[in-house]
Order: C-alpha cells, then sequence, then structure tokens
C-alpha cells in the first residue's frame, strides 16, 4: 500500500477565492472604463485576475455577459452603498450629507472603474440597459429625497437636475487622473456636489413651451454630411457595432460611395476626433475674446461647452469614449489636446490647481450627465440654466 504524502510534501492546497467572479468583475469594468469594450480581450482580463481564459468562460459565458455583470455590479454596488448609509429620520441636510459622502467614498475606491456604464452603456442590449438604469434611477431617487426637503419650491424636473448633477461630480474622478490626499478629494466632491444642489438658476422654460425651429442652412457636401451622421451613429451605437453601409444610407448613398470622401470607417472616426478638437478649440478661444476677467472666462467657456454638447448631443460622447479605437499615435495625440483643453479651463480659476482640474471634469461630467436627463433641451432658456449649473461647481467665486 503505497502511504499518503504528508501535507508538507504535497504542498498546500489551492483552492478557488470565494470572490473570484468578483474579481473577474471588477477586472473587467477597470479594463473596459480605461480603454473600451472592444478593444480588451477576455484574455488580458483573465490574466490581471491570474487565471486562464478558459477558467474566466467558466464565470462567464462570453464577453458581452462580462460586460453586463461587471456594469450591473457598479450600479448595483453603488445603489447598496447608498442605501447602507440612508436614514430617512435625519434632518434632510445630514441625511443628504450621509448619502453623498457614501456615494463619494465608494467612487474613490472604484475610481478606475466608475466610468464603466456612463460610457460603455452603448454597447448593452436594450433590455440589459434598461435593468441596470433602474440602479441608478433609484440612487437619484434617495438622493433627490432629502433635496426635495430642503428646497421645497424646486419642481420635480429641479430636483432630479441637481441629484443627477451633485451624482456626476462624484463620479467625474473616474474621467482623469489628476490625485489629492483621498480626505482631500471627499471634501472637495461633497463640496461641488452641495454647489450643485443649492445653485441658483435661471428659470425654468415654461413646460410644453414650443420648440424653437431649425436655424441655419442644411450643409450641402457630401463629405460633411457623411460626417455628421457618422458622429450620431458612432455616439448611438458604438463605433464597433456601426457600419459603413448604415452611414452611408444616412445621407442617401451606398457604402460604396462612401470611400469616395474617406479612406475607411477608421478614417471617418478620426475625423469625427479631429472635428470635435476643431470645435473646442474654437469655443475656448471665442469665450477667452469675449470676457472681461478671468471668472467671466471660465463661465463663458462653461456656456460654449453647453451649447456644444446640446447642439450636437453625440459629438462628446464620441470624443471621450472611443480612444481605444484609434491607432496609439492619434490616441497619443488627442489626449494631449484634451488635457490642453482641461488646462486652458482650470488655469482660470483660483486656488490649487489641481483641484481647478478636478473642477473642470466635475463641470463637464455635469454638461453630459445632466443633459441626457433633459434629452440636451436645446431652448436658450434651458442652455442658460445648464451653463449655471455647470459654473457652480468651478470655484466659489465663479457660481
Amino acid at each position: 500500500m503505497v502511504a499518503e504524502r504528508s501535507e508538507a510534501e504535497s504542498g498546500p492546497v489551492r483552492r478557488r477565492p470565494k470572490d473570484r467572479k468578483l474579481q473577474i468583475m471588477r477586472a473587467a469594468a477597470r479594463a473596459f472604463s480605461q480603454r473600451g469594450y472592444h478593444p480588451v480581450g477576455v484574455d488580458e482580463i483573465a490574466a490581471e485576475v491570474g487565471i486562464s481564459g478558459p477558467a474566466l468562460y467558466r464565470h462567464f459565458a462570453n464577453k458581452y455577459a462580462l460586460l453586463v455583470a461587471a456594469a450591473e455590479e457598479g450600479a448595483r454596488d453603488l445603489r447598496d452603498s447608498a442605501a447602507a448609509a440612508d436614514d430617512p429620520s435625519l434632518p434632510p441636510l445630514d441625511r443628504l450629507t450621509a448619502l453623498l459622502t457614501a456615494v463619494a467614498e465608494r467612487d474613490i475606491d472604484i475610481r478606475r472603474e466608475a466610468g464603466l456604464y456612463r460610457w460603455e452603456r452603448r454597447y448593452l442590449e436594450r433590455e440589459d440597459r434598461h435593468r441596470i438604469r433602474a440602479y441608478y434611477r433609484e440612487l437619484e431617487a434617495m438622493v433627490g429625497a432629502p433635496i426635495a426637503e430642503l428646497r421645497p419650491s424646486l419642481s420635480e424636473t429641479e430636483v432630479a437636475m441637481r441629484a443627477v448633477g451633485a451624482l456626476s461630480v462624484l463620479a467625474s474622478i473616474s474621467a482623469h487622473r489628476s490625485n489629492l490626499p483621498q480626505a482631500r478629494t471627499l471634501a472637495l466632491m461633497l463640496e461641488m456636489a452641495m454647489a450643485v444642489i443649492f445653485a441658483d438658476l435661471p428659470p425654468e422654460p415654461p413646460e410644453g413651451a414650443a420648440e424653437p425651429g431649425q436655424v441655419g442652412l442644411t450643409v450641402s457636401s457630401k463629405r460633411e454630411q457623411l460626417l455628421t451622421e457618422a458622429m450620431r451613429i458612432f455616439g448611438r451605437n458604438g463605433y464597433h457595432e456601426s457600419a459603413i453601409e448604415e452611414i452611408g444610407a444616412a445621407v442617401g448613398i451606398n457604402a460604396s460611395s462612401v470611400y469616395r470622401y474617406f479612406d475607411s470607417k477608421a478614417d471617418l472616426l478620426l475625423a469625427a476626433f479631429n472635428r470635435a478638437s476643431d470645435r473646442i478649440t474654437l469655443a475656448i478661444e471665442d469665450a477667452l475674446r469675449e470676457a472681461t476677467d478671468r471668472p467671466d472666462a471660465a463661465r463663458r467657456i462653461a456656456d460654449r461647452f453647453v451649447r456644444l454638447t446640446f447642439m450636437t448631443p453625440e459629438l462628446m460622447p464620441v470624443y471621450y469614449a472611443e480612444f481605444g479605437s484609434l491607432p496609439p499615435a492619434e490616441q497619443h495625440r488627442l489626449r494631449a489636446l484634451q488635457r490642453q483643453t482641461v488646462l486652458e479651463w482650470a488655469n482660470l480659476l483660483d486656488g490649487d490647481p489641481i483641484e481647478a482640474r478636478f473642477r473642470v471634469h466635475a463641470a463637464l461630467g455635469i454638461i453630459i450627465d445632466v443633459g441626457r436627463l433633459l434629452r440636451f433641451d436645446s431652448r436658450p432658456a434651458q442652455l442658460a440654466r445648464m451653463g449655471a449649473l455647470a459654473s457652480s461647481v468651478l470655484s466659489p467665486s465663479v457660481s
């Protein structure tokens, strides 16, 4: 009879960690948030966790299932963090502070993962997107409840704007890599979130007011039409799910005719990035030229970003979410342009320059997230309100 090996001879027994599935989801969330859904491979997610690709497939049937699970886990995690801190018996300001602190602390903990749903949700199927969105609606409702108590004169839409805006501020740290000590980061995020909640905005446009008519002439150049439709389709479907045939059909030409104007779909994407960069540069130059002082310039830049985003709502999501689809050299060049845009704006703000960059990213997040809530309503009164809301976070002197 062969003797059994001793524990020392056989070595430690390797057991699968109980939280392996969560480790995989969080690794996926980090990778998808930073580089986009399509450029990331399952094998590299598996390698980060320390397992093989086949081992990962024991937990998730495919990469799409992993995307859904990671996005849903992130949404549920934030909702649960807020729910654990929520105490309706507290005075409304204390309740609100507890809620925002819990969410802010969690956003700081998962900073590299927190941008997943914001930028990659266009790759989710409708049913999955709506189910995950429900967690964020619960979170927004929790935050909105004490806001409504604190500011009873606000309409339901105004309460929602402030709840979404405050949560957007807290999530905005996922969009950049500027660093401050954790306690200082938390204090700054809470200060900006409160600034959004207590911001005084211009009057709300009347409900059911007529939409503004079409202003300007339709572009006749096929190249410009293709670029406009490409940005719209990339923004709606995501670059990898968009087809040249669909883009061509949107302007009344077949796929082969598109190649008379652009060499490839990648060429169209690069042109869209360059167009967005040009428009942002012009917006900043116009604001600086018209400003009377630095705070005025900062407000004017906020107003122009609002107008640019609301008039072409597909532009900014494409500009900020599709970098992974570009060649590395173009990624580097356009990232540098984005950083320069933030610095140009941040340099107008008083106080610490690193805090100023946090403030600019918070303003950009508000414009996109609250814009989605308002369905990018581009009536002048709504644009003015959005400009004031974005400006509320820029500095104590710009409110």
